[in-house]
């Protein structure tokens, strides 16, 4: 049986004691059933992973000792993913798989065609339930640290956001010549590691849009002939660049 692994966002260190408040005494008394002398892992997020032994049950707190500390290398890859709304709970999917392939941060944004409208204190409550997600996700997979959920933005706020050093692709199924093959074996962005991935929502993006991303600096790609839900694509997008980076498909450094 494999260890449990749990998110607890502060570093420790090696031969102190931490405590667990109550939003885990019940998870891991109650529904792992763990015991005093029960082994746990804590990962803080940051990339360091903690192996830790339960000591004891308070009334509402779980008390352990810090066995080691290890650090969990992180891949030099940096994938910012800025994801269009889309209708009902996709984005739910599109956070929880995202995080498993590796995405650094996801921007959800409002687009001319996304049906969302999300503001107020609803967008603060789906923000916070997305959140939950990405780190349940983390936790699930093995990662290090967990992705970064930004505030849902407008779309020119999320044209704005990108570093100097990032390659800005905005996907579109309407582009006639550049291919994403095209962009990633080209010589002048082979030593690139960071990039900033938009895709658009059920109804895709207006030309207006495409011609404002080019205007700052973005490249409108295209995944091939197909064309991909908008659910589908930022997974596609992400296995092809974790694989031509080197991420998936080896298991060493």
């Amino acid at each position: 049986m494999a260890i449990p692994r749990i998110y607890n966002p502060q570093e420790l260190h090696e031969g102190t004691s931490s405590e667990l408040d109550r939003e885990y005494f019940t998870y891991i008394k109650d529904v792992l059933r763990l015991k005093r002398g029960d082994k746990l892992i804590l990962f803080d997020g940051m990339g360091h992973e903690y192996s830790t032994i339960i000591r004891d049950f308070s009334s509402c707190n779980v008390c352990l000792d810090i066995i080691r500390k290890e650090d969990i290398r992180l891949p030099d890859t940096r994938i910012t993913l800025a994801q269009s709304l889309p209708k009902g709970a996709k984005i739910e999917m599109i956070i929880q798989k995202s995080t498993e392939l590796g995405v650094n941060r996801i921007v959800p944004f409002i687009s001319s065609r996304s049906i969302p409208r999300l503001t107020g204190a609803r967008a603060t409550g789906k923000a916070a339930r997305w959140r939950k997600i990405a780190i349940e996700a983390s936790r699930q997979c093995g990662r290090g640290n967990v992705p970064e959920m930004s505030e849902i933005a407008s779309f020119d706020e999320m044209l704005s956001m990108p570093d100097r050093d990032n390659l800005r692709i905005i996907l579109w199924e309407a582009e006639p010549e550049l291919g994403i093959r095209e962009i990633l074996t080209d010589e002048k962005y082979a030593g690139v590691d960071s990039f900033f991935i938009v895709i658009g929502p059920e109804g895709g993006f207006s030309w207006e849009e495409i011609e404002k991303a080019r205007q700052r600096g973005f490249i409108s790609a295209s995944l091939g002939r197909l064309i991909l839900r908008t659910e589908t694509a930022p997974l596609a997008i992400l296995s092809i660049l974790q694989y031509e980076k080197g991420v998936f498909g080896t298991l060493t450094d």
